[in-house]
């Protein structure tokens, strides 16, 4: 059981993807670049390629993502952080996203 204190060491923020593309030589990576209101936009890399037939459908979502992972390399490429989504055993998969109603500034906590 994880506690609460474990649980508020967590970063989720929001942000919004700006671009995606497939890794080379997997099926499974796909390479995003995130805005979550720093300086520069985050580089991650996720395995959700079988889920997502176009990466153009990324692009503009926002979503919660941890970002305070240690920094992973990955196929080459160095991701920090880790998209939030959820899955089931059925297969059932969907990327994990604020309500549509409006959007939410982009670095913003999630608690």
């Amino acid at each position: 059981m994880l506690s609460y204190n474990d649980f508020s060491q967590l970063d989720i923020r929001i942000g919004t993807i700006l671009s995606a593309e497939r890794v080379p030589e997997t099926d499974k990576l796909i390479k995003l670049s995130v805005d979550i209101g720093e300086e520069a936009p985050r580089t991650l890399v996720a395995g959700i390629a079988a889920f997502v037939p176009d990466t153009a459908t990324l692009i503009g979502k926002q979503i919660p993502l941890l970002a305070n992972l240690e920094p992973r390399l990955l196929k080459g490429i160095e991701s920090n952080g880790m998209i939030l989504a959820a899955s089931d055993e059925d297969g059932g998969f969907a990327l994990l996203s604020p309500d549509a109603s409006g959007k939410v500034r982009n670095g913003a906590r999630v608690k």
